[in-house]
């Protein structure tokens, strides 16, 4: 062989040698990846909540983010919940940061979180979560999403409430724009932005939000049945006879459309006279509410079994409101054996079969809505068939699979973690 012949020979062992280690190495590379990957899906987790409410405070997103941490502890995850403080003399439970907030303005019962840079950089050096998971958008989520993105922690997001759309509640509408944006801006900067419903996820994707996941919401069906109907509450609220009793559950405020269903059971009583109206719950509408209409019955806010004979004890459920991203009371309603009269969004989209198990108007058609109602009592025989076929679509609507959703998101959302 002659000697360029020979230099060329080793040149090209030389370079075939050297693909030959890189393919290795991404082979390798690819091997490690994959390792991590099986591990991410089956270790437990450590999972850092941060939200500005929790229970035993009674609201909608409360109610669910004590559900995805006791469901996720019961599969094993160790989960740290980062809120501001409930009251004075609030130091925080075992595994809970309790952090300074401020008075919620018409809801004294609720706080607003403040920036936590310093304490979300301590609490996360010393005990390092795989993964922040923001419920809430106010100043401390946005700063927690902000130490978990310098610390390359993967963070991933709760869209819960339409803030947006309650400016134009408090005469504030002018705002409107300025806190979408911001909403929009937050969830951006997370790996995942987690939604109750395909509607949601759709109008979301629709603004040019990207990684909208639906994780869904469920309910107790043990806790919230039929069974439960009292006819001693139904003699405390003064129901005579058969004379149907028309429900209202949830935050007593100006977001929540309760004018329309103050001209809903105006409605009724024509044609219903011993109806009787029945609010449970608290805000900042009550007690003008309650001085306006002396008639109707204030039960004021109901938790647990009391809440379950509440629901279960009316007829129907008149929810009127525009401004849900779900609505859990018309899941718990309907898990209840109560047809429920509410707009064609959020949860009665997805639940509620028209004519079947309830009944929906096109969002805003007040009209349709009273004729709604008024059809629904028409006729005692439907209204049984409408209360079975409530209950059974519930049926199947567990905690423990939205959990299990939330955690396959959460997983997912980590393997992308640059």
């Amino acid at each position: 062989m002659k000697a360029p012949d020979l230099w060329s020979w080793l040149g090209a062992n030389r370079s075939n040698s050297r693909s030959y280690c890189e393919d290795e190495q991404q082979r390798q590379g690819h091997k490690d990846k994959l390792s991590w990957n099986d591990q991410l899906r089956s270790r437990p987790l450590s999972i850092a909540f941060v939200t500005e409410t929790f229970p035993p405070e009674v609201n909608g997103v409360a109610m669910t983010v004590g559900r995805l941490v006791g469901g996720l502890r019961e599969r094993g995850h160790r989960v740290s919940i980062i809120r501001p403080r409930q009251g004075t003399a609030d130091a925080g439970g075992e595994h809970e940061l309790a952090l300074p907030g401020f008075p919620l303005p018409g809801y004294p019962g609720l706080r607003f979180g403040l920036p936590a840079w310093r304490q979300l950089t301590r609490q996360w050096r010393q005990q390092r979560p795989d993964l922040v998971h923001v419920v809430t958008e106010g100043p401390l989520g946005w700063s927690a999403v902000s130490v978990a993105r310098q610390m390359g922690i993967p963070v991933t997001s709760g869209f819960h409430t339409n803030f947006d759309r309650y400016s134009v509640h408090y005469g504030l509408g002018w705002m409107r724009p300025a806190v979408a944006a911001y909403l929009r801006t937050l969830h951006r900067r997370t790996l995942a932005t987690m939604v109750p419903t395909a509607a949601l996820a759709a109008d979301l994707a629709g603004e040019g939000l990207t990684g909208v996941r639906v994780v869904g919401r469920g309910v107790d069906t043990l806790l919230y049945d039929p069974a439960r109907r009292s006819a001693s509450l139904r003699n405390e609220w003064g129901v005579e006879g058969d004379g149907p009793a028309c429900l209202y559950v949830g935050r007593v405020a100006a977001e929540k459309n309760l004018a329309l269903v103050k001209k809903t059971f105006a409605a009724i009583q024509v044609w219903h006279p011993k109806a009787k109206m029945v609010w449970v719950g608290d805000g900042p509408s009550a007690k003008q509410l309650a001085a306006d209409h002396p008639d109707h019955h204030f039960a004021g806010m109901r938790l647990g079994e009391d809440l379950a004979a509440h629901y279960a004890s009316a007829d129907i459920f008149l929810f009127p409101s525009l401004t849900e991203t779900y609505g859990n009371v018309v899941a718990e309603a309907m898990a209840s054996g109560l047809p429920v009269i509410a707009f064609r969004s959020a949860a009665a989209a997805e639940l509620i079969a028209q004519h079947s198990n309830g009944m929906v108007a096109s969002p805003g058609d007040e009209r349709a809505y009273v004729d709604a109602a008024l059809w629904m009592l028409d006729e005692a025989e439907r209204l049984g068939e409408m209360a079975e076929a409530a209950r059974k679509t519930m049926l199947p609507r567990s905690w423990a699979g939205v959990v299990e959703t939330f955690e396959n998101v959460a997983r997912e959302a980590m393997a992308t973690q640059p």
